[in-house]
């Protein structure tokens, strides 16, 4: 892909790129809305990724061109880039551009041309990848000498700020910071890392994602409501954060915030589910790895009914992979859409696989998008 890439890129603009990049999309294994909560978290990269042919510019112009969108180059320029005036997919690339230079760095122009194979709204952080690679690009062709979760740091002010999307500090960091073979298991407070081993094909076991192919948009109102109910709740607790909270004081932080029941079944949410990333890790450190099909259950469980993030479809995978022999399963990603893990024998996968697309046929939705999850390196330069 980074051949073809380049290739493009000279078309568009006359001269071969200065080199080529790639990240990654994500899957959580688990720590759903956790991390804008200062909790864990543990994603893993995808093989699939947006790869970005790159040249510097001196004259504070600021070109972009992706093989996914229809239409031609866009030319923005540097100086006067402003948070929110874009709502086109350029707002991504641009706003990097924008963190970059608010940050104080003389980031002076860019010849950009991206394409990518990150399913888009499908919860798997295709606006996550096109930011970190354009991020990556950025910080090796002007030497900023940047580091990766400094990078995840300003990819997030670029969509908190610049695209207007409240997302947390995961994706970004995930797409940056993800090694091969492993999970990655983020302390979202300090951006404390450590690379938990996750090889299920040595174990016989696959965790299929099935994309349900309902779309999400984070900058919609109701994660922004989710996150800001959160919130509520932190203050009403008198905590920084509900990372603060711990598990086994929660039934007490239940009882404070009296009667909010909306409040409440958020707050439930961000301190179990904090735990049962807690127990995955430790059940993984420990050889167990069958034994977090039950916590994933419960996570899905959590966001369904205290979160309120699934929907039909998301429901429907996990309860027909879970009966037809899935070790464990759940939403992922931001809700409302997207995505779905199934963690599987894999000797299981193939009838679990039909056995989705048959319902999903039989309840008349869009047929699934069905693929196993690897976990893959992270953000790199390819050429």
């Amino acid at each position: 892909m980074s051949e073809a890439v380049a290739e493009r890129f000279e078309e568009l603009y006359g001269a071969g790129p200065e080199g080529v990049w790639a990240a990654p999309g994500r899957v959580n294994l688990i720590g759903e809305h956790t991390d804008y909560n200062d909790g864990f978290v543990m994603p893993f990269a995808l093989p699939h990724t947006a790869v970005a042919a790159v040249s510097r510019r001196a004259d504070g112009v600021l070109r972009l061109h992706s093989a996914d969108v229809e239409g031609g180059v866009v030319e923005l320029r540097v100086d006067a880039l402003e948070p929110q005036s874009d709502k086109n997919w350029t707002a991504y690339p641009s706003g990097v551009v924008w963190a970059l230079r608010e940050a104080g760095h003389a980031v002076t122009g860019a010849d950009i041309h991206l394409a990518s194979t990150v399913p888009a709204g499908a919860g798997l952080s295709s606006s996550a990848a096109l930011e970190v690679v354009v991020a990556l690009a950025l910080n090796d062709l002007y030497e900023l000498g940047l580091k990766g979760w400094q990078l995840a740091r300003l990819c997030q002010r670029a969509e908190n700020v610049y695209v207007g999307a409240p997302v947390g500090i995961m994706d970004q960091t995930a797409s940056a910071c993800c090694e091969q073979g492993h999970a990655l298991f983020l302390d979202t407070r300090d951006l404390s890392q450590k690379q938990i081993p996750f090889d299920l094909a040595a174990e016989g076991m696959r965790l299929l994602v099935v994309d349900t192919q309902v779309k999400h948009s984070h900058s919609e109102g109701e994660y922004g409501k989710r996150r800001a109910g959160c919130e509520k709740g932190a203050a009403l607790l008198g905590v920084d954060a509900l990372r603060d909270v711990a598990y086994d004081e929660l039934d007490a932080a239940l009882e404070r915030l009296g009667d909010d029941e909306e409040v409440r079944r958020l707050v439930r949410h961000v301190v179990t589910e904090d735990q049962r990333v807690e127990h995955v890790v430790s059940l993984l450190e420990s050889g167990e790895t069958r034994a977090i099909g039950p916590v994933l259950v419960a996570g899905h469980a959590s966001l369904r009914d205290d979160f309120r993030i699934s929907c039909p479809e998301l429901d429907l995978v996990v309860d027909t992979a879970l009966a037809s022999g899935a070790l464990g399963a759940r939403m992922t990603g931001g809700g409302f859409g997207g995505s779905a893990i199934v963690l599987a024998e894999a000797a299981d996968v193939e009838a679990i696989t039909k056995s989705v697309e048959e319902a999903f046929a039989a309840a008349g939705f869009t047929a699934p998008r069905v693929f196993a999850a690897v976990p893959a390196a992270g953000a790199r330069r390819v050429k």
